[in-house]
């Protein structure tokens, strides 16, 4: 790598991850796959997309979507076509575009409501994951309520929960970011520990965030295309409003499927090789 890269990225659940994907190599093909990845160090400006972009920071690197789709994989996750990863000292997070309109943020989040919903979804959901092969995911609750900020256009929150095989937590924390065309899902991975100062940096690297021209919450015309749901369906799953009106569950469970992805976890296996990758490119 053409520069030194400050790495030491955190698990979110001890042994979370899928079994096949964590024996198909050694660790020493796993730290040697993710030093070949081509990652871009900051501090540089990048593309997430076609609609946006972020500012990298210096402690901080991103790689392209076909390099994270890659990345996601190695660290036990579902791959994605149209992502990018972005990671800094303890944490690594994920960016990806949903088309699926203007988003109206005129509505009361119920946390509440919105935790039973979620909550409920669990059987289901497991049901399609022991299919898939996946760790069962139970919820526990919020460890940060759903939260809207109205002069940046984010939504967060983070929910707890656990794994049918291990007691340890698994914490993810999200953000949507809305724009004039749909919105970017963003979800942060990080170790319990470092949680809440990592979500304070992350939070502070958001700021370098932007939508490109055209593609701005601002920017929307009369004629362009509205989503069929609001702020606390980004929460319980993006067709939410839909499932209200159809009553189908293949909607639901197709939502499930989708934001399989956006689970993320680092395991015992995965966090000894990133170790390994950090300490070898770390400056003496």
């Amino acid at each position: 790598m053409k520069k030194v890269i400050h790495w030491l990225m955190a698990a979110i659940l001890a042994g979370c991850v899928p079994v096949g994907l964590v024996r198909a190599a050694s660790e020493d093909d796993m730290l040697k796959q993710i030093q070949a990845l081509g990652w871009k160090q900051g501090p540089t400006r990048s593309a997430l997309g076609t609609r946006a972009s972020i500012d990298v920071p210096a402690h901080a690197a991103i790689l392209g979507e076909a390099d994270s789709s890659k990345f996601l994989e190695l660290t036990g996750n579902l791959p994605s076509p149209e992502t990018n990863i972005l990671s800094s000292d303890t944490w690594w997070a994920t960016f990806e575009f949903d088309p699926v309109g203007y988003v109206k943020d005129d509505e009361t989040i119920d946390a509440d409501a919105l935790l039973k919903q979620i909550k409920e979804s669990d059987g289901p959901g497991n049901e399609e994951r022991r299919k898939r092969g996946l760790t069962e995911l139970t919820t526990d609750g919020w460890h940060i309520p759903p939260h809207y900020d109205a002069a940046s256009r984010h939504l967060e929150w983070a929910l707890k929960l656990h794994a049918s095989d291990n007691s340890q937590p698994v914490i993810n924390y999200t953000v949507r970011l809305l724009g004039r065309t749909g919105y970017e899902r963003v979800t942060l991975v990080s170790s319990p520990e470092h949680l809440d100062e990592d979500v304070k940096t992350f939070k502070a690297t958001l700021n370098g965030f932007d939508f490109n021209a055209g593609e701005k919450y601002s920017e929307f015309k009369q004629g362009d295309r509205v989503a069929e749901f609001g702020l606390a369906a980004l929460v319980a799953g993006g067709a939410a409003a839909v499932i209200a009106k159809t009553g189908f569950w293949k909607v639901i469970l197709a939502t499930l499927v989708a934001s399989w992805k956006l689970i993320m976890v680092g395991g015992v296996a995965v966090l000894a090789t990133l170790g390994k990758v950090f300490k070898k490119n770390r400056p003496q």
